[in-house]
């Protein structure tokens, strides 16, 4: 049998390529918005042949790339728990520690993401490929506060009957659009806002429990 043919030098080459196409996209995308993006635009913005685009094509394929490298680092739909950093940060014993670190990681994932999860919402009316997509993403975003509200749990921070709605509270808390609406909406300081989610993250049993007796 012949020997599979491996080069390491070629598929960093290949991975470089890749991590620049993403970027010029997510360039192209928060700046110009999905629709007005073509893969012609995108090609230019890398420096690359459209034909090497369309290789790491198709367009919403990009745009949850581009996603996925601004909030995490690196493409893929692992859980966000299965990533050194969080695993870390889930594995301090010290809770206010830890979720000082929780909060640092989310905000800064939350400054480089969120004008783009903004683009994708947009597309997303219009593109039903941007559409399953996006709800492809938050599927996966829900499940990993799923994760971390059995986290709190573990902490003894919330009951384990109200692991649903920590989940929805948290939800709501760290994601992009509560971002947005408070460091460019409002014009918080990425500071301020941190902040305010520790404090929002320390009270989370008394949230929780409001909102599992409030009226439905």
């Amino acid at each position: 049998m012949p020997r599979a043919y491996h080069s390491p030098r070629r598929e960093a080459d290949a991975a470089a390529t890749r991590a620049g196409i993403v970027a010029a996209a997510a360039r192209l995308f928060i700046r110009d918005g999905y629709a007005a993006t073509s893969m012609k635009a995108i090609a230019a913005e890398a420096g690359v042949s459209p034909q090497t685009v369309q290789l790491h094509g198709p367009k919403h394929a990009l745009l949850i790339g581009a996603f996925e490298t601004a909030f995490a680092g690196d493409e893929g739909s692992h859980s966000l728990t299965d990533r050194p950093v969080m695993a870390e940060i889930m594995g301090e014993p010290n809770f206010d520690v830890a979720l000082q670190k929780y909060v640092g990681f989310l905000t800064r994932a939350n400054a480089r993401s969120a004008t783009v999860v903004r683009a994708m919402m947009a597309a997303a009316d219009a593109d039903p490929a941007v559409r399953a997509a996006y709800a492809e993403l938050e599927q996966r975003r829900q499940r990993d506060m799923g994760l971390a509200a059995q986290w709190f749990v573990g902490r003894e921070r919330i009951a384990a009957a109200h692991a649903s709605a920590g989940a929805d509270v948290l939800s709501h808390l760290t994601g992009p659009d509560t971002y947005l609406h408070f460091t460019q909406d409002r014009g918080w300081s990425d500071d301020r806002y941190s902040a305010w989610v520790a404090h929002q993250l320390r009270t989370l049993d008394q949230q929780v429990a409001f909102g599992e007796n409030a009226p439905r």
